[in-house]
């Protein structure tokens, strides 16, 4: 059962989180964060330290947010193939999902704190590893389920599908077109296809 803190810290992090994700770190102010919440300073920094610590909960929040249905889908397969492909597919609605929010939280959050938030970067940078050795570790059941090519490599692959799945969410926000997303999904699916199976 949570306790009334964890309930409040949970609220905060509802409201503040998309104001973050819209407006970027330095764009948010304690004016937003107070009214979006109707709470004080005092108490907003009761349960977080600051409002960087409040900046890097919420990024962790948004990503969850973002994640946690393709966490649900890839936990109804047992194949790292149909793992890849589910991950392909899934982007394909990413846009739509993430465009309410002000966008991907880790592209947004990276792009504004490179040079103004050091730790918050840095932060950015640790999901963005996670997510990409999430997809080596997939890699690497593949090939010890021998469903993929024992010769391939799990750190080339897994950094190549990130970057392009990132390259596409990036040029769909820049251009306004979901269709670089839907593009990139099938030629991860061709990649998989062609590279990665026997």
């Amino acid at each position: 059962m949570e306790s009334k803190s964890e309930r409040t810290r949970i609220f905060i992090l509802e409201k503040v989180s998309p104001i973050f994700n819209q407006k970027g770190f330095a764009g948010t102010s304690l004016r937003d964060l107070t009214e979006v919440t109707g709470l004080t300073k005092g108490a907003l920094y009761a349960h977080f330290q600051n409002k960087e610590d409040l900046a890097i909960e919420s990024l962790r929040y948004n990503i969850f947010k973002v994640l946690e249905p393709l966490s649900h889908q890839l936990q109804s397969s047992r194949s790292p193939i149909q793992k890849l492909i589910l991950i392909a597919d899934y982007y394909t609605s990413y846009y739509d999902m993430v465009k309410p929010l002000g966008g991907c939280p880790l592209l947004k959050v990276g792009m504004d704190t490179r040079n103004l938030n050091t730790r918050l970067f840095e932060k950015v940078k640790s999901f963005a590893r996670k997510l990409e050795n999430q997809l080596k570790e997939i890699i690497l059941e593949g090939i010890n389920r021998q469903e993929i090519k024992s010769e391939i490599s799990p750190d080339h692959y897994a950094s190549l599908f990130y970057s392009m799945i990132e390259g596409s969410i990036f040029m769909a926000f820049l251009q306004d077109d979901p269709e670089y997303l839907t593009k990139i999904s099938l030629q991860l699916k061709k990649l998989i296809q062609q590279d990665l199976l026997f």
